[in-house]
């Protein structure tokens, strides 16, 4: 069946189930989200023990799909892998510490005679929830901005990366005389603000405390002003910049209106772009105003589309999904000489048939864990506690 695909319809194929794994990863950053509400939200212990215990069961989801995100990205596009992990070393050696020391929260927070005490570990969360998310929004957001670095080819034929960014990766959040900067980090803040609006609606739908329902409602309200306002201004930005494109002969140059041609040239995708939203905003009006359990199903949704959407406007249509600005300009990445070889696509195709099976087992594992909504008598008799 793979066999008979061409070369670039298997890397197509490749960049659309990353950018999908990348959509539900997003989606999953409602357990950092909620991490950051433990405080305003949980006002006494027994709150944040409820609070605390409802993320405790679902942060795996998380950090498995971050996982299965990068190990899918290096199996089928290596290039981007070694440049980004391998040059902008110090952004996602920050985003793998958040991750590390959320898990040490849930694994040592009630734990007897625990060294740092149970704030410093709900700290750990709180950290791993604040910034985890501003980063990897952030990184994706280069993906339309561009970075710094060089493709060489060395002389025993093989390919590597130099990268050219001062801070390895730091500089494309903090370097304020470019323009882009403010773009890359309204992305992050968006995700930010969306992955607290989506927290408090998973609150809404599994925790049975009104009190605390009806706070996470009020939350959702607060935070879904700045999270429409980052992220209008990133999408609009993006939209009317000029985007990073390649022709036949991998001649790399920049296109006006690029990203915007993209919406219009594969309208699917636009039409995907635009549902995604409305369902966000109709996951938002659910639980802010009606306190419905539904509303992270629709947000849910919605934010799978409106990601896996951007992904695809990022990297498809010979577009260049991560590019550099600047005088190594033809060094971008793009999904054409990135990829493995055609042999290892097809291969990886065939074991990708499995995935509804593994989609099918985490929604099972799900419902099983949600047949009740947790409370504190449920925490009084359960023997395993974050």
């Amino acid at each position: 069946m793979f066999e008979k695909m061409s070369y670039l319809m298997l890397q197509q194929y490749w960049f659309m189930l990353v950018s999908l794994l990348g959509a539900l990863l997003v989606f999953l950053l409602f357990v950092q989200g909620g991490q950051t509400l433990i405080f305003s939200l949980g006002k006494s212990k027994q709150e944040r023990d409820v609070l605390i215990n409802s993320l405790g069961r679902k942060w795996e989801f998380t950090f498995t799909t971050l996982v299965t995100f990068g190990g899918a990205f290096f199996a089928s596009f290596p290039l981007f892998y070694s440049t980004s992990f391998g040059g902008a070393y110090w952004v996602w050696i920050l985003i793998l510490f958040c991750f590390i020391i959320q898990a040490v929260g849930y694994e040592f927070r009630t734990k007897m005679n625990n060294l740092l005490g149970t704030k410093t570990y709900e700290m750990f969360l709180f950290i791993n929830g604040f910034l985890g998310t501003i980063l990897l929004g952030t990184a994706v957001a280069t993906f339309f901005t561009g970075s710094q670095f060089e493709i060489v080819n060395n002389y025993c034929g093989t390919i590597s990366s130099v990268w050219r960014g001062a801070a390895h990766g730091l500089e494309l959040a903090f370097d304020f005389t470019r323009y882009e900067t403010f773009i890359n980090l309204s992305l992050g803040l968006a995700v930010f603000f969306l992955a607290r609006i989506l927290g408090a609606l998973y609150f809404i739908n599994n925790v049975a405390d009104k009190k605390i329902v009806e706070k996470a409602a009020r939350s959702v309200k607060m935070m879904t002003l700045p999270f429409l306002l980052f992220f209008l201004f990133f999408l609009i930005n993006i939209l009317v910049k000029d985007g990073f494109a390649y022709d036949s002969n991998g001649v790399v140059f920049m296109d006006s209106y690029k990203y915007l041609h993209n919406l219009i040239e594969m309208p699917l995708v636009g039409i995907l772009l635009l549902v995604g939203v409305v369902l966000v905003l109709a996951g938002i009006l659910l639980g802010a105003f009606k306190q419905s359990s539904k509303g992270i199903w629709f947000a849910g949704m919605g934010t799978v589309a409106t990601v896996f959407s951007l992904f695809l406007v990022s990297g498809l249509n010979n577009t260049c999904y991560y590019p550099v600005f600047g005088e190594y300009m033809q060094s971008s990445i793009h999904i054409e000489n990135s990829s493995s070889s055609r042999y290892t696509l097809i291969a990886m195709s065939y074991v990708s048939l499995l995935i509804p099976f593994v989609l099918a087992y985490i929604w099972y594992a799900w419902s099983a864990m949600n047949k009740k909504k947790i409370d504190h008598k449920e925490l009084e008799e359960e023997v395993h506690k974050y």
